[in-house]
């Protein structure tokens, strides 16, 4: 179980405490506003994540005490087992970070006794669906500011790696690629024209037909779930995105490196 805890001068002078907002209009006496600790000091939440994918989501959002569960190394984090040490961390929470595929997530809570209030994530890399997500959070924390602001560093950033990605295309010609299904912001970051998409489940003799005779110039494969060469034979360039950020949860980088893999695919080193 790691620990991090973001504090930086820009984000604190985007969030002002006199700005804290209730957390929802009718969550019961039990919920805290945000921003607020259970023990009713003003300050910034404690949140719990499962994963450094659901961390950097609440990082982006504003949050600054951030716990996060599954160790980056568990490949397949769905299989985690929790610790004890795991559930006392989330007895102290003020809010549960979760992915609908993590079903341990609840079980995490009610093992604990705790009084955390869950969130579920939509773990999605697309910039417009992250952005989204991302406010979102921000509401919940009490953190509109830091997360707005971070949307706005995100819609640079994409648009920047677009522009480089562009100027990259084999030809001058967007590329044909076949994605993972989680993989498929990847292509919309390259500006990549989608021919197809497989997964989660391994490809199928027929799939690997289908998808072959499209002529894809890349396969985006998905390194958490990774089965392989998806396409043998087909002549197509296997690039591989990391959708789970680093143990610094800075999700931009994801998409930097991301970038960064398909301009090399790209341009052929």
């Amino acid at each position: 179980m790691a620990r991090t805890r973001v504090r930086t001068a820009r984000l604190a002078s985007l969030v002002a405490l006199s700005a804290v907002l209730p957390l929802l209009a009718g969550c019961g006496e039990d919920e805290p506003a945000a921003g607020t600790d259970r023990n009713g000091a003003v300050g910034k939440p404690v949140v719990v994540v499962t994963t450094t994918w659901e961390g950097a989501f609440a990082k982006a959002a504003g949050a600054e005490d951030i716990t996060v569960i599954v160790p980056q190394s568990v490949h397949h984090a769905p299989d985690y087992d929790p610790k004890p040490s795991d559930l006392a961390a989330v007895a102290k929470a003020d809010f549960v970070l979760y992915a609908p595929f993590e079903p341990y997530a609840a079980k995490i809570k009610e093992a604990a006794g705790s009084k955390a209030k869950l969130v579920e994530v939509n773990l999605d890399n697309d910039p417009v669906e992250a952005g989204a997500e991302v406010e979102r959070l921000g509401g919940l924390f009490g953190t509109k500011d830091s997360a707005s602001r971070w949307k706005a560093g995100l819609v640079s950033e994409v648009a920047k790696l677009n522009g480089e990605l562009k100027a990259a295309w084999p030809g001058g010609k967007s590329p044909a690629v076949v994605s993972q299904v989680f993989t498929t912001w990847a292509a919309g970051l390259a500006g990549a024209t989608p021919v197809g998409t497989y997964g989660p489940e391994p490809v199928t003799p027929a799939q690997l037909a289908s998808l072959s005779a499209k002529k894809p110039a890349f396969v985006l494969d998905n390194a958490h779930m990774s089965t392989g060469t998806v396409l043998p034979d087909s002549g197509a360039k296997q690039v591989t995105v990391v959708n789970y950020p680093g143990e610094d949860l800075d999700l931009l980088a994801v998409y930097r490196n991301a970038a960064a893999e398909l301009k090399a695919a790209m341009s052929g080193s």
